[in-house]
């Protein structure tokens, strides 16, 4: 059987010649990021994981290698009548750059939706950008309709094979760099990152493991694998990856190649993402998290494991980013919410902050409550966050408040309920 066959005998549509080319035509127009061993990971899950930086690419994102090789491909009278891509985030932002820096004319179409700021990066880059619908679906429609009413080629985020083709180079350079390593996880959106890498790397070593990861709350590609029908939608951090329809091409090579598809959920996704700016100093957006949130969400598969993780993206707004971050400090106990019932009179929250910061904790917020409450009217509610080294030193401030008498109505963070 040939390495790029299925087990029935069906050729795949991608093979591992089309990526070696793409690897030739990509060098030294995208970085070959690097492919690092963290040795703190590596203690903290029992295996060797190795983080493959993506998120360090020019527009920080592995969606530039799948954009260039499609541009490459084209022939003169197509980079003559120009691109036309539908997105609103990394493939809008690989394919605006290349196309910009090879000359190529690029229209962006984006649902009328897209933030501001994703509109002016776009621009920024050289494209023209169209707004249209409410919707991804809507604006891809309109963009393939445009394209053909201006004869422009469309260039498809993850169902194209000379795109999948560009992606599957990332498993070169990651085994290249360690040819011993046994699994590779991989995230999922539309699938043309994970079959790419699938076809690389299981034609160069065919007992290497691949895990593909997507969210809870859209397990599209897992629901075509498994036949099953778990609810797809929501408000997932992992926006790169909330694909409703995985391509069709993908989903062959996935069917094939792909050994198996771990779910994450949100708090998963949150953790892998602060432990990765907390632990090597990189900052993710959510997909690019989910790697490291399958090792989270199932230690012991991974345990003992050579591991190579793909960081693949690192586009995250920066108000979300410090909304997880601070979340995080709430479950590890290094940022919670109490409150108290107090006489309301001169010098009360002088004492309490006085007990507080003798236990060596901080007030990072204060909030009277004298209306909505049941205490008599002369009492009030004291609402405060407090800043904590972990859960056990929460718990030696709380003890100390109840023994100068006060009464601890309510509490959140830092896992007391």
């Amino acid at each position: 059987m040939r390495k790029d066959e299925t087990a029935t005998g069906t050729a795949l549509p991608v093979t591992l010649a089309d990526i070696e080319r793409a690897a030739r035509i990509l060098k030294g127009a995208i970085i070959e990021t690097d492919f690092d061993l963290s040795r703190t990971l590596s203690a903290m899950f029992g295996a060797q994981v190795w983080l493959k930086f993506e998120n360090l690419q020019f527009t920080a994102s592995y969606k530039e290698r799948g954009a260039l090789n499609k541009l490459m491909s084209l022939t003169p009278a197509e980079r003559a009548c120009g691109v036309i891509a539908m997105s609103a985030g990394n493939h809008a932002q690989g394919v605006a750059y290349h196309a910009h820096r090879l000359g190529i004319p690029a229209t962006i179409v984006m649902p009328a939706t897209t933030p501001t700021v994703k509109i002016e990066n776009t621009k920024a880059l050289g494209a023209s950008v169209i707004l249209h619908g409410d919707s991804f679906e809507e604006a891809s429609r309109f963009a393939r309709t445009h394209g053909k009413d201006h004869n422009l080629t469309f260039i498809h985020p993850f169902d194209d094979t000379v795109v999948i083709a560009g992606q599957g180079t990332i498993a070169l350079e990651m085994l290249a760099r360690v040819p011993d390593l046994d699994t590779l996880v991989v995230p999922i959106g539309g699938g043309g990152l994970i079959s790419g890498i699938a076809v690389a790397a299981k034609s160069l070593k065919p007992d290497i493991r691949i895990i593909g990861v997507e969210a809870k709350l859209y397990p599209s590609m897992y629901n075509v694998l498994r036949h099953a029908s778990l609810p797809i939608g929501g408000e997932t951090l992992a926006e790169g990856i909330a694909v409703v329809e995985p391509g069709h091409i993908t989903r062959r090579i996935v069917s094939a190649l792909v050994d198996d598809i771990l779910l994450v959920s949100e708090a998963e996704l949150e953790r892998a993402l602060t432990l990765l700016i907390t632990v090597e100093k990189t900052v993710v957006e959510g997909a690019g998290a989910a790697g490291l949130a399958a090792l989270l969400a199932d230690r012991a598969r991974f345990q003992g494991h050579n591991v190579g993780i793909v960081l693949c993206g690192g586009n995250i707004d920066t108000r979300l980013l410090a909304s997880v971050l601070t979340r995080e400090l709430a479950r590890d106990g290094r940022l919670s919410r109490i409150a108290l019932d107090l006489p309301d009179r001169p010098g009360q929250l002088a004492k309490v902050s006085g007990i507080i910061g003798g236990q060596g904790a901080n007030v990072v917020e204060v909030y009277h409550q004298r209306v909505f409450t049941d205490l008599p009217a002369k009492g009030t509610e004291l609402h405060l966050v407090i800043e904590t080294r972990d859960a056990a030193h929460l718990q030696g401030v709380l003890a100390a408040l109840r023994e100068a008498g006060y009464s601890v109505l309510a509490k959140g963070g830092g896992g007391v309920r």
